[in-house]
């Protein structure tokens, strides 16, 4: 086994890797961009060098910085993790020639399978099943759009290099076609500097099912079952789990076969994951195969008790594969979610700044349920425009989907992140969904569930009464709190019970009354002066101003409830719902009804920044009118580039960016007459 390890990424995976490498008793070094000066990857490994700028181009994607930095440390392996230079057979090549091991496959695998043309080819001699399309290199958007005609749409245009959405886009017409060529180009060439695409019929109502294969040197290649990963929003990955809910024994072995069959065709050794898209009858086809650990494969560990960083290790060091398969079983279900530093309410664009609050929920294993998480920040932290938005990775397991799922609610609910908008509503919305619970999914579910984008949905039935009741107990908790203050009063009894009127987002006020001194404490929500019958909760709870998690029950049942201070109130988060709830006596709520509304101020002449960014190119300039739909100009956040469109015709009246500005979001771009 190896003395010392250089994990050559940064963020989640880069901790995930050390924390393997330290129980093996493998000392580790990290590398470290200006902007990850202080990441939690530096800290955790034994040493840390530093490699250059912040943007990736300068620092994590300069091989000879790394192996450099691989040598001044003494280093014998280096682990890739995923992204950046992972998939890279130059860098094998080059580690190689310098003597150190590379913990991954080896070039000649890494150059078949990644690329994605040569990759088809391959595996259709290999006699896996593909997916009808032009594997040529296309060179004019004029020829991609002839090819796209032939084929018929719809179609999806491909980065050959690369994965993870980036150079990817769907096309239901020859405009489009010709639209989504020159972006996968100008996306592929920036992310993974090769802007060769590919196209290929696009399947309508696919599920997108991986199979993880493990190989050794020694000529042995097992598969470790299915990944389903079918939830996605613009081709990137939300959600995943194993097994899927999908797949019958007989089609998860007959996918696992032709996946052992792909990775020995190419001599595969090491951990690598083949990708298919399966249709509603059960036929699948090879899309592509990543030469690297996937970002999903904790759900994988949790259903066959393995860990993947291990077992790569264990083979790039030269060890035989310790298990065959007849060994693998697949035991429970596991869920992960991916937690971006994004805006759902934006439709999802990038969100960054510095992480004022992060508390996970309680991690580990109770009742043979587990909750895990890998990250790579910590509070204080810094959320960067540079590298991808992802932060962290929460998984739950348990013995059925369901409770899988369940836990996954919970987990997220007691989540508490604050600095930046993230995603974390949303995926408790989805856990929520009837759909994602039945299974019955495919690629396109949040374009279908969510057509209009993300909304918070709105406090209705238990969900509300829930609301109400923590709101209003906190409110008389405080009361109380301020009743027992020396001198206060005076000798007088103190009262504890306390009638509220309680406002969720600017609706109707609604009556709680709240018995009790502390918790365990009886909210009665409705009754006198109202149109609604009593309805009760009782809550229980260790919970105390300043905690940002309202932990406890409702009725016997757990709950989760985060918790912000705001004036005359509280912001509520429960279970995707995210609402400021003010609680007044009855007088405040008279004098409430004669305040003023303040009114918003016109925006719709200002196209804004979206995103924090950089800007790419603009399409327009002063004085030309533009017309609904029209391009406006291209801004580039967190490795994507991001077209903004005009909503309106018009006229431009006044630029306000230019072509390499940073803007913060809501940034005046441009103006309109």
């Amino acid at each position: 086994m190896f003395k010392k390890l250089l994990i050559a990424n940064r963020g989640e995976i880069a901790c995930r890797i050390i924390r393997t490498a330290k129980r093996l008793g493998i000392e580790t070094v990290a590398v470290y961009s200006d902007a990850d000066r202080d990441a939690l990857h530096v800290y955790m490994a034994d040493e840390a060098v530093g490699i250059g700028p912040a943007a990736a181009a300068q620092s994590y994607l300069v091989m000879d910085k790394i192996i450099a930095a691989a040598k001044e440390t003494g280093a014998d392996a280096i682990h890739p993790g995923y992204g950046f230079l992972s998939e890279n057979a130059a860098f094998a090549k080059a580690l190689e020639k310098a003597g150190i091991v590379f913990v991954g496959p080896n070039p000649k695998a890494i150059e078949a399978m990644g690329d994605k043309i040569e990759s088809k080819k391959l595996a259709a001699d290999a006699k896996v099943s593909t997916v009808p399309g032009y594997l040529g290199v296309i060179e004019t958007p004029e020829e991609a759009v002839k090819i796209a005609d032939d084929i018929g749409y719809p179609v999806m245009i491909k980065a050959s290099a690369g994965g993870g959405g980036k150079g990817m886009r769907i096309a239901y017409s020859s405009g489009e076609v010709a639209e989504g060529f020159a972006s996968s180009q100008s996306e592929a060439k920036s992310s993974f500097g090769d802007d060769r695409v590919f196209i290929e019929k696009f399947i309508e109502e696919p599920r997108h099912i991986e199979i993880q294969v493990l190989g050794d040197k020694h000529g042995n290649v097992i598969h470790l079952g299915e990944r389903e990963c079918s939830i996605q929003r613009r081709n990137q990955k939300v959600l995943e789990e194993a097994p899927s809910p999908f797949l019958d024994a007989k089609t998860r072995e007959a996918m696992g076969a032709e996946a052992v069959a792909l990775a020995k065709a190419v001599n595969y050794d090491s951990a690598g994951t083949v990708e298919f898209i399966v249709d509603k009858d059960k036929n699948f086809y090879f899309l592509e195969m990543n030469t690297r650990l996937q970002v999903e494969h904790p759900v994988t560990e949790l259903v066959t008790g393995l860990d993947l960083v291990e077992q790569m290790l264990k083979v790039a060091s030269g060890e035989k594969l310790a298990i065959k398969q007849k060994d693998v079983t697949l035991t429970g279900s596991a869920i992960e979610a991916r937690i971006y530093a994004e805006d759902p309410v934006r439709n999802f664009l990038p969100s960054t700044g510095r992480l004022v609050r992060f508390r996970p929920p309680k991690l580990g294993t109770e009742n043979g349920v587990t909750t895990r998480l890998d990250t790579g920040v910590e509070e204080g932290g810094e959320i960067s425009v540079y590298y991808d938005p992802m932060i962290a990775k929460l998984v739950t397991y348990a013995p059925t989907r369901i409770e899988a799922i369940d836990q996954m609610g919970r987990a997220l609910d007691a989540f508490a992140i604050d600095g930046f908008r993230h995603n974390i509503p949303f995926l408790a919305v989805l856990m929520r969904h009837e759909r994602w619970r039945s299974g019955d999914i495919s690629t396109k579910f949040i374009a279908e569930e969510f057509p209009d984008g993300f909304q918070p949905p709105v406090p209705e039935g238990r969900v509300r009464d829930v609301l109400a009741a923590v709101s209003a107990s906190i409110d008389h908790l405080s009361n109380n709190r301020r009743r027992m203050i020396t001198q206060q009063m005076h000798g007088k009894p103190v009262c504890f019970s306390d009638v509220r009127l309680v406002n969720l987002g600017g609706g109707d006020l609604l009556r709680v009354k709240v018995e009790g001194r502390d918790f365990p404490m009886v909210a009665t929500l409705g009754g006198e002066g109202t149109n609604e019958p009593d309805r009760q909760v009782e809550l229980a709870s260790d919970w105390w101003f300043g905690e940002p998690v309202f932990e406890g029950t409702a009725d016997g049942e757990e709950i989760a409830v985060q918790v912000r201070p705001i004036l005359n109130g509280v912001l509520l988060i429960y279970q995707g719902v995210e609402v400021p709830v003010c609680v007044f006596t009855e007088r405040e709520a008279e004098y409430l009804a004669l305040m003023p509304v303040k009114e918003k101020p016109d925006m719709s002449k200002f196209l804004l920044c979206p995103m924090p960014g950089l800007v790419v190119s603009l399409a327009v300039e002063e004085g030309q009118e533009v017309s609904a739909g029209q391009t406006l100009c291209v801004v580039e956040a967190m490795k994507m580039e991001n077209v903004l469109k005009s909503e309106v015709d018009g006229t431009v009246s006044k630029i306000h960016a230019a072509p390499g500005d940073s803007l913060n979001v809501d940034a005046i771009i441009l103006e309109f007459e």
